[in-house]
């Protein structure tokens, strides 16, 4: 092969150096785009969460992750026995200023009452049937209330775990705009893989 002029060592080192910066270029881009996609999911589409507190034993552990679903909540509205992540009202632990999310489970709905009597729950003066709650657990007061009345855009919300659980009883109705977003699955550890048990 007969070498031109213009392609001396100079030139084959500049376009070492432009494939360089190229492949530079790359990592960053895709490196940007990596990034972007994960602030999305995790701020609009879903979120990883980390259960710390004891409310929702049996249902979900101490220390197991659950995966919280941000996005349809926009188009299907919450329902009784949904599990959600929440900003409490009142949280006595907090860290630089920010509340401890909650994780508890929709109990009562807008424009309900919801009555604590006998140890149990009472919706509308009906007994509600909840097979989730921590076994060998009655439901009692908390807090200076036994009744309240759920305005609308709230919900009111128990842990499973009534005995270990700081919860509408004692803080009442919360705001929907406070919600996370729905749990719709545990994923870690792998031994607890897979949907919450259905609580409707």
């Amino acid at each position: 092969r007969v070498t031109e002029p213009n392609e001396g060592p100079a030139t084959n080192e500049r376009a070492t150096a432009r494939r360089g910066r190229t492949g530079v270029l790359e990592i960053a881009e895709t490196l940007f785009l990596t990034i972007a996609i994960f602030l999305i999911v995790q701020n609009f589409v879903a979120q990883p969460f980390k259960v710390e507190q004891r409310s929702m034993e049996r249902t979900v552990e101490p220390g197991e992750y659950v995966l919280v679903d941000k996005l349809t909540p926009h188009f299907a509205t919450y329902a009784r026995g949904d599990v959600v992540v929440f900003t409490p009202p009142a949280d006595p632990v907090e860290t630089n200023g920010v509340r401890t999310p909650y994780i508890k489970r929709v109990v009562g709905l807008p424009g309900e009452e919801v009555e604590v009597r006998d140890g149990a729950i009472l919706i509308d003066g009906r007994k509600l049937a909840e097979p989730y709650v921590y076994e060998g657990q009655s439901t009692e007061q908390t807090g200076s209330e036994t009744r309240w009345t759920v305005p609308e855009g709230e919900l009111f919300l128990l842990g499973d775990h009534r005995q270990a659980s700081s919860d509408s009883r004692e803080f009442g109705p919360v705001p929907i705009e406070n919600l996370v977003g729905r749990v719709v699955l545990r994923y870690w550890p792998l031994s607890a893989l897979g949907p919450l048990p259905d609580g409707r």
